[in-house]
């Protein structure tokens, strides 16, 4: 019998696992994926360690939360700066002075700020939408190239249609800084996020390939706690309808060229082109290989956002009000679930960072063995 039995092996089980066990609590993780990871495995590809679910930069401005990552692996000095391609013209992200020059060949912050500020009077009553939102806060032109056609494709619907709370706010920057994150801390860790989970799950035996919900009666007879990372609704056998995400779906290649497009991420914000993003791996570790040697191949994905349905990946919940009001009813059966900690972005249905992902896991694996004493 185990204390615990984690299903999941992503960032939140993973945490909580390792957690456990620093407590000398018995732990058994299953993972119905055939690797430990989550959303954040990696996969090494002509010595490049390739995100496989998509980008993933760490970036914090927790103290706490940055000592315990650089306890399973060192990190890089990784700054995202992506760029943004609309119809093959190249602007600095976030919106910064070198965005603002290429747009209107200003050289000064007043002069930005007079444009936008001239640009923003088009919308004088509150924001109904989000294209109405985008424009209050940057101007039309920033949203036409910028915003509009990559958000569509994201969300798969027209501005004019999304509501404008997603974006509440955009960062204007009327400085010459690329760094994308406002973050004390950020980098990627050198060797890959596989790496540094299964650093994490040292001494802790895992089952992959083995899904808790098919067996989950048999399973709950092993452990006296479930921890539980998965969709809430899966859980509860969808009994009360679907939550709805958007889901991405990735076109890898390998490219016999040691530089495609010389940058880790570059947006394409036009609504014709049918990717999102295109993401060139090797940059992520400066190109180099684990010996620091240049690498003569480069591996590339173009990510394309779709609608969610039963048996695809759930990327991103919708947290509109019609979900919000679902996922508040299957949090109240999963309250009387007293033997099982619902957590991580599946199981609370919300967008997490990767720190916040891991500063749940600290707060409710804190509680729980506090409690336990």
């Amino acid at each position: 019998m185990y204390d615990y039995l984690v299903a999941g092996s992503g960032l939140f089980g993973a945490v909580f696992a390792h957690e456990a066990k620093a407590h000398g609590k018995s732990v058994l993780v299953v993972e119905k994926r055939p690797n430990v990871g989550g959303n954040i495995y990696t996969e090494e590809i002509e010595g490049i360690n390739v995100h496989k679910y998509g980008a993933h930069i760490f970036h914090t401005n927790s103290r706490k939360i940055w000592n315990f990552v650089n306890q399973f692996a060192e990190f890089n000095r990784f700054t995202n700066s992506p760029i943004a391609n609309y119809k093959g013209e190249l602007y600095s992200l976030p919106f910064n002075m070198y965005t603002f020059n290429k747009m209107w060949g200003v050289i000064t912050p007043e002069e930005a700020l007079t444009t936008i500020e001239e640009q923003r009077k088009e919308i004088s009553h509150e924001p109904q939408n989000l294209e109405e939102q985008a424009i209050s806060l940057v101007g039309r032109d920033v949203y036409e190239r910028l915003i509009k056609g990559y958000t569509e494709k994201q969300w798969g619907r027209d501005c004019k249609d999304l509501p404008a709370f997603i974006i509440k706010r955009l960062p204007v920057r009327l400085t010459f800084d690329n760094n994308y994150f406002n973050a004390l801390y950020q980098g990627i860790p050198i060797g890959g996020y596989t790496h540094l989970i299964e650093n994490m799950l040292e001494g802790i035996e895992v089952k992959t390939n083995v899904d808790y919900l098919e067996n989950k009666e048999e399973f709950d007879k092993l452990a006296n706690k479930i921890v539980y990372t998965g969709s809430i609704d899966a859980y509860f056998n969808y009994e009360l309808g679907y939550l709805e995400y958007r889901s991405v779906r990735f076109e890898t290649e390998v490219l016999d060229t040691p530089n495609f497009q010389g940058n880790a991420a570059v947006n394409y914000t036009d609504r014709e082109t049918p990717w999102t993003r295109i993401i060139e791996h090797k940059w992520f570790e400066f190109g180099k290989d684990k010996d620091g040697n240049d690498l003569p191949k480069t591996v590339i994905s173009r990510e394309y956002s779709s609608e969610w349905k039963p048996d695809d990946e759930p990327y991103y919940p919708i947290n509109d009000q019609k979900n919000s009001l679902l996922f508040s009813k299957y949090q109240k059966l999963a309250e009387k679930e007293t033997n099982t900690i619902f957590g991580g972005r599946l199981g609370n249905y919300k967008y997490y960072d990767m720190d916040q992902v891991i500063a749940e896991a600290l707060s409710i694996s804190e509680k729980e063995f506090s409690s336990a004493l």
